[in-house]
């Protein structure tokens, strides 16, 4: 007997196969017994009919609880009303672990307790969905920067130095050498790699020791930052909105079904095509005095002004040349304008926030060191980084995307605990 997947049905209609998976949901009316399997690619609905099965078979579908794992054979016909297009018209049933009291039913549970057993709640239809649509961001993601030409460089994730303060830090023991930091992003080393190879991105976990309970918050998330020699702020903008455009319509074109099932306003999500409207932070602020919200220039944008920005478009909105003093050490000047820093970022749509910030980097040495001085940090931890500055600098450019601020956006979700399997926040670090 062949064992398939429920992905593949269509290739067998009218065979009779066998599949393996767990007890999704099960419904009876006497005489004959719906069972829901599920198997990681979908969902199938199984019919076991008293007269046309043993009645052992019978009794067995009728005595599984919820997530039991079985393994159920039958003849694949389609089926329009079912989820899927396809029944089993089922002929047997092998039971490898019968399962009862499964914590999690379909009555409303808290979020306290759902976070708890979140190693049982992503096997939810909902769960299921965000998780493979987080995949196919992932591989989007991927695709893009390799087919633009662009290397993939992997960044330290214990770095030596606190070089922007230790409070927003998770700091640890490294054997005799001190201190060492879980980082907060692979940027500066991106630089090294960008000088090495043109344009490079780096992928992987990232971490924040902020004391933050927003929905816009994770202590432990995963960033992706390309950085490119010989591009300035330009350059990075056009990068950014072409590299949106391919993740969402990627999802759109392969992961209609899984939005469907988180009840997505797909409608929104067709607008994010390029170009993107920029407004320079001047700007933003006289779209916040039109709204009664007055923000002194110079202050950062909190997350409920970027809801009433982005608010005021369609589509993301990038936000550029900001107040230098609000930005980090290494963004460049404009020469037109030093009191603003060549710096961007993209606000999404329906109050979900930055999702990707980004700049062109100070490629002169004198003014780095000078920016280093003026932030009051140690000069001997950047000396490698000075470094890139010494030896070729070139103007260049980078920006960094949260991925699961990405996901939760893309999804619809309230809160980014559901765009990471297991998510770390200031409050939890179970299961």
């Amino acid at each position: 007997m062949q064992k398939v997947l429920i992905c593949d049905l269509k290739k067998y209609i009218g065979q009779e196969i066998t599949l393996r998976g767990w007890l999704f949901n099960k419904r009876s009316s006497g005489k004959v017994i719906f069972v829901i399997l599920r198997d990681g690619t979908g969902y199938l609905q199984c019919v076991y009919f008293k007269g046309n099965v043993s009645g052992e078979t019978f009794d067995a579908a009728d005595k599984i609880g919820q997530e039991s794992s079985i393994e159920v054979t039958g003849k694949v016909k389609e089926e329009p009303r079912a989820e899927g297009g396809y029944e089993l018209d089922a002929t047997d049933l092998k039971v490898i672990q019968n399962t009862h009291d499964y914590p999690i039913t379909p009555k409303e549970h808290g979020i306290e307790f759902l976070l708890d057993n979140r190693h049982l709640w992503l096997r939810s239809k909902k769960q299921v969905a965000i998780l493979k649509i987080r995949h196919r961001i992932v591989k989007a993601i991927r695709d893009f920067f390799d087919d633009k030409g662009f290397t993939l460089m992997d960044p330290p994730i214990l770095t030596p130095n606190a070089v922007e303060g230790t409070s927003t830090l998770f700091e640890t023991k490294y054997f005799d050498l001190g201190s060492a930091y879980l980082t907060q992003s692979g940027q500066l080393y991106a630089e090294a790699g960008a000088m090495a190879l043109g344009k490079v991105y780096t992928f992987g976990p990232t971490f924040r020791a902020e004391k933050s309970k927003t929905r816009r918050h994770l202590t432990e998330f995963w960033m992706v930052e390309p950085e490119v020699a010989f591009a300035d702020l330009n350059d990075d903008m056009d990068l950014a909105e072409e590299f949106l455009e391919y993740i969402v319509q990627t999802v759109l074109k392969n992961n209609i079904d899984e939005l469907k099932t988180l009840e997505r306003d797909i409608s929104k999500l067709k607008n994010v095509k390029k170009p993107l409207p920029r407004i320079t932070y001047d700007e933003a602020i006289e779209i916040l005095k039109k709204k009664n919200i007055e923000l002194e220039w110079g202050k950062d944008i909190s997350g409920a002004d970027e809801t009433i920005i982005s608010n005021q478009f369609d589509r993301p909105v990038i936000v550029h040349r900001y107040p230098a003093e609000i930005k980090a050490f290494y963004m460049k000047r404009d020469p037109e304008n030093p009191k603003v820093a060549l710096a961007m970022d993209v606000l999404a749509p329906e109050g979900y926030g930055e999702i990707i910030g980004g700049s062109q980097r100070e490629d002169d040495l004198d003014e780095l060191l000078k920016r280093i001085k003026e932030h009051n940090l140690p000069q001997e931890a950047f000396d490698w980084y000075l470094d890139l500055r010494r030896y070729g600098s070139v103007p260049h450019s980078g920006f960094g995307l949260g991925l699961e601020r990405t996901v939760s956006w893309i999804c619809g979700l309230d809160h980014l605990r559901e765009a990471i399997p297991f998510p770390r926040m200031i409050y939890r670090n179970t299961p």
